[in-house]
């Protein structure tokens, strides 16, 4: 099955996991934070993989986190944000202000990475009953282009199509972007949409 063959319901179920995922993950980070932030997933895109080189630029350089997804539905998560977006969420959550990744914020990221990833998964999991556990994080900072075809390969995913989980942060009415990209591995997501009744 790939991405462009799903329906709108199917589209619809997964924009729901998403949802649940990135509540929890908004509580977790507030907690982190002693603030309010809010997280939502306004849009669920199938985007032909070409398209995310020009839309937001292959050559662009980007802090991406890779998860691994392992247990019943196998795969990566990738969560990616450019360098400014990076750089606020370790302002946020320091009060530090800095003009590169440091050792400090690289450490933030991976942990927003995690809170993220895991609370995205634990949704599916529970959604599901499928048994579903995250890697460690490992944060990269490379060209959009090579992080994304890297994580496609070690899928075994070599679909044109790429599953686009848009998700926003909102903090103090300011809004911070980031793409997340659920790559799994051949017959995961079957598995997925199987379990949720809408395959």
């Amino acid at each position: 099955m790939t991405y462009q063959d799903l329906t709108p319901m199917q589209l619809d179920a997964l924009r729901e996991v998403g949802n649940i995922g990135t509540g929890n993950a908004a509580t977790s980070l507030s907690q982190l934070v002693n603030n309010k932030i809010d997280m939502t997933v306004p849009a669920i895109n199938i985007v032909p993989f070409d398209d995310i080189f020009s839309s937001i630029g292959g050559d662009e350089i980007v802090v991406g986190v890779i998860v691994r997804v392992l247990g019943d539905t196998p795969g990566n998560i990738l969560f990616v944000f450019d360098k400014e977006t990076a750089l606020k969420l370790v302002e946020t959550l320091t009060g530090q202000k800095e003009e590169y990744l440091s050792e400090m914020g690289n450490s933030v990221v991976q942990e927003i990475g995690n809170i993220v990833s895991s609370s995205y998964m634990n949704a599916i999991a529970k959604f599901t009953g499928l048994c579903i556990t995250p890697s460690v994080p490992a944060v990269t900072y490379d060209m959009l282009g090579a992080i994304l075809s890297t994580t496609f390969i070690e899928s075994g995913q070599f679909d044109d199509y790429v599953l686009d989980i848009e998700t926003m942060f909102v903090q103090d009415n300011e809004q911070i972007k980031g793409h997340f990209y659920y790559v799994p591995m051949p017959g995961s997501l079957e598995k997925i949409l199987s379990t949720l009744g809408v395959f």
